[in-house]
């Protein structure tokens, strides 16, 4: 059993989809102690901003031609679907920026497309869990409904693309507690904070399960 975990969170110490994607690896953990965990912090060991432009030219490039940039490009493309492809369960844990995906988990995206093929569905059946956060609101009638563009884009990936057998666990007003201004939605955050919880908690149970039967 391998589980696989992405975190693309810049404050890990402070990270709100880390705290739930723990509770769900903590659930993973007492069904399958003994099980590896590979990790990938993808906030705090970006991946080159290049990288994904040079595995790409490098396909139109002869390979008697392709520079050392490309070719080290290409490798790192290879390996990053190689972790996917071995991995049994994956944990991903992304946070909302400035109404998007993250900058880091996309630059890795495109490389595994690169690495594994645009039309491979790395993740065919693989129970994924993916944990999303959101400093604000989003949901039908907030202010911002209609801002979060990155998780139809998660969604559109793992599942359409990558072809997951995903759950998602979304917390949103993650900045309330301390923001001025958002004083009047703490007792809203704190109820999102407790249903993530306990999504995450359900989730690790569920994943560690399926994985079991396969």
């Amino acid at each position: 059993m391998n589980l696989f975990r992405i975190d693309a969170s810049i404050l890990p110490g402070a990270s709100a989809s880390a705290e739930i994607a723990d509770t769900v690896q903590a659930e993973w953990a007492l069904a399958h102690p003994d099980a590896p965990v590979e990790r990938r912090h993808l906030g705090t060991a970006p991946l080159p901003a290049d990288a994904w432009a040079l595995a790409t030219t490098a396909g139109f490039t002869a390979a008697p031609e392709r520079t050392p940039e490309q070719l080290r490009a290409m490798e790192l493309a290879a390996a990053l679907a190689g972790e996917l492809d071995r991995a049994d369960a994956v944990l991903l844990a992304v946070p909302l920026y400035n109404y998007g995906v993250s900058q880091h988990f996309k630059t890795w995206a495109d490389l595994v497309i690169n690495g594994a093929g645009a039309t491979a569905p790395v993740l065919r059946e693989k129970p994924t869990v993916l944990v999303t956060t959101k400093g604000g609101g989003y949901r039908p009638g907030a202010p911002r409904e209609g801002w979060d563009h990155s998780t139809p884009y998660l969604r559109r990936l793992l599942v359409d693309m990558w072809q997951a057998d995903l759950t998602v666990i979304e917390r949103e007003l993650t900045l309330a507690a301390g923001t001025p201004g958002m004083e009047e939605l703490r007792e809203e955050a704190a109820l999102r904070h407790e249903e993530a919880l306990e999504a995450a908690r359900g989730a690790g149970r569920v994943l560690a399960d399926a994985v079991a039967r396969v």
